[in-house]
């Protein structure tokens, strides 16, 4: 599983307190626990800084990597932020968070997607919004990959966000995100499907629960990663079971070496 840690976001009132203070030790020590925790890329966003996203959004770019070797999903609604991001970033492929079928979305993004060596993660959206049924976001995906590739980007540098949106709202929700994950999968194996899993219990009482649960339900359909908070210890050791179980990890090796370190509860 991708493992994309979320925390330093800016729409979190901490991270906003953080990145108005310039608060160096609290960003720093968030980046470095994602990472050991097992995070594979530590996402930034400076989104809620409406007029100088940019700067604050460089400065976190720049604690972030002075302490881990992780790369970096760099998350912006501005195409100059995100361009910024992608110029000062070093360790590894970055990725872009994210690119969507709405038209002046897309026209924005799709230079920086098809130029740059980034893990290009697009959403299924279009100038219609978010399609309630699966068949609709699988179309969408579609035309967000054959238009890359056309472009130039490898197939496999492109991961579709199935969007989560909350059962609260809708029951059918949870699997019309299976359901996309499938039919993305079916037409396209090597494009990657990679999530944002806690919008699903939005509204609900015991979100972790509900979470930890619809997790397990996407990687037995299909899905490859997930923004998620890496610090859950809980979560992150039923990702580790789960990957053994569905034999993507061989001889447990990696459920072995999380348990080593720590970072798998013995209950």
């Amino acid at each position: 599983m991708i493992i994309v840690g979320e925390l330093i976001n800016s729409t979190r009132k901490k991270i906003k307190e953080a990145m108005e203070k310039n608060d160096s030790e609290y960003i720093r020590n968030l980046a470095i626990k994602q990472d050991e925790a097992g995070a594979d890329f530590i996402d930034v966003n400076a989104g809620a800084f409406v007029y100088d996203e940019i700067e604050k959004l460089a400065w976190a770019i720049n604690e972030i990597q002075d302490v881990t070797k992780k790369p970096l999903a760099i998350d912006s609604p501005r195409v100059e932020a995100m361009a910024m991001g992608l110029k000062l970033h070093k360790n590894g492929k970055p990725m872009i968070n994210s690119i969507t079928k709405e038209s002046e979305r897309w026209k924005q993004v799709f230079p920086l997607a098809v130029e740059t060596p980034a893990l290009v993660l697009g959403l299924c959206i279009d100038d219609n919004g978010i399609p309630d049924e699966a068949d609709d976001r699988v179309k969408i995906a579609d035309h967000i990959i054959n238009d890359l590739v056309k472009g130039g980007k490898n197939i496999q540098d492109i991961a579709i966000d199935p969007l989560t949106t909350p059962l609260s709202v809708n029951t059918t929700y949870g699997m019309t995100v299976i359901n996309t994950i499938k039919g993305v999968k079916k037409n396209f194996p090597d494009v990657k499907l990679i999530t944002g899993l806690s919008n699903i219990s939005y509204g609900l009482p015991s979100r972790k629960q509900v979470n930890r649960a619809f997790m397990v339900s996407c990687m037995v359909n299909g899905l490859d990663g997930a923004l998620i908070d890496p610090l859950d210890s809980v979560m992150m050791s039923i990702i580790f079971a789960a990957e053994a179980i569905l034999n993507k990890d061989p001889y447990c090796g990696n459920f072995l070496k999380a348990y080593r370190k720590g970072l798998v509860v013995k209950e």
